[in-house]
């Protein structure tokens, strides 16, 4: 998705046109699902995995408990000046993973939005899991990642505050 410029100012929290059906049916699938059982081998293909995503980055990477982007454009302008934020309300704790990969993970999600050109609407998080997607090396780390960058997304939105952590496979 192509966005106007004006979009990428706007808090999609404040956003009139939510499409509320898409994200209240995304959200519920994300809130009322068991988490998914991960075994130990998908762990370790999903950790190689962003590891070599994360050294082709090109961005000065900066861990903070507090900032969070209102909108695409403030991000977008951190980006051009190659510094990006990654905010630990992202952090997902339920993968049993090094906290350092849940800081790769959104660090290449957000890395994507900006490559997408996309903000963080529903439609803006539906073209930043398609580009991230495109690059997982199996349909496992694909479900992981829709997990996180859409139906996770979907229920922040429905929600208004983020929900509990956790991996769900439909």
């Amino acid at each position: 998705m192509i966005l106007e410029a004006a979009d990428l100012y706007t808090d999609v929290s404040t956003r009139p046109n939510i499409k509320t059906s898409r994200v209240e049916t995304l959200a519920k699938l994300y809130l009322d699902s068991e988490p998914a059982q991960i075994d130990d081998a998908t762990l370790v293909e999903l950790c190689d995995w962003l590891w070599g995503e994360f050294q082709t980055t090109p961005l000065n990477l900066e861990f903070s408990w507090y900032e969070r982007y209102q909108n695409a454009a403030e991000m977008f302008a951190d980006i051009k000046q190659s510094h990006l934020w990654v905010s630990a309300e992202n952090y997902d704790t339920s993968l049993g993973i090094n906290p350092i990969y849940n800081f790769i993970l959104y660090a290449v999600h957000n890395h994507d939005h900006y490559r997408t050109h996309s903000d963080f609407s529903m439609e803006g998080e539906l073209a930043t899991y398609n580009a991230t997607a495109k690059r997982a090396p199996s349909l496992i780390i694909q479900k992981i990642i829709y997990s996180e960058s859409v139906l996770r997304p979907a229920a922040y939105l429905f929600l208004g505050h983020a929900p509990t952590s956790k991996i769900v496979f439909l």
